[in-house]
């Protein structure tokens, strides 16, 4: 058995989880997410446990129960409290600012870079160079949040650029640098 396909998933109190055939359905405070699993993997509400099964040991059986059951998990814990990225800004003139639903941000080229907010995506601007993307959908955070870093990756020499809070930066040596070991 898959060691995480197996763990039940705990269902907390004011999330409500409807499974249709082989769509689950899944409500909270945070809002609703719904997924369409593989329909040889069987998903099943216990009281207040969501279990996953699988018909069979093959390889493909074996992927898909671990994968399920992650994905179940992330839903939950999504509705309840929510998925989160923190960005951070670093450079000269760079920053970042929250101008109705958009984020614009200087980001060292001759025009601003405006970003809408989508449906699902929270933004926040707490300070000049700070950005922090909201929402219940794991994935869809991620994804918004690699899209903004995409505007300006972090550089090796200065490092200057989008990166996540947390992320090391491998930094490089210039031209001079190197030229003065010799």
């Amino acid at each position: 058995m898959s060691r995480i396909g197996k763990k039940p998933i705990a269902i907390p109190a004011g999330v409500d989880v409807k499974i249709d055939g082989n769509h689950i359905t899944v409500k909270g405070a945070k809002g609703e997410l719904s997924y369409d699993f593989n329909p040889d993997i069987t998903v099943a509400v216990e009281g207040t446990e969501i279990n996953v099964t699988r018909p069979s040991d093959d390889k493909e059986h074996r992927a898909m129960h671990g994968l399920t059951r992650t994905l179940i998990a992330n839903m939950v814990t999504g509705v309840t409290d929510g998925y989160s990225k923190t960005l951070e800004i670093n450079g000269v003139g760079y920053r970042a600012q929250k101008q109705g639903s958009n984020l614009v941000m200087n980001l060292g080229y001759s025009h601003q870079v405006i970003v809408p907010e989508i449906k699902g995506i929270t933004i926040e601007v707490p300070g000049p160079n700070q950005v922090i993307i909201s929402g219940a959908d794991k994935q869809l955070v991620g994804q918004f949040a690699a899209d903004v870093r995409k505007k300006r990756p972090p550089e090796p020499y200065k490092g200057k650029g989008i990166k996540y809070a947390g992320e090391h930066i491998r930094r490089k040596e210039g031209k001079a640098a190197k030229g003065a070991k010799k």
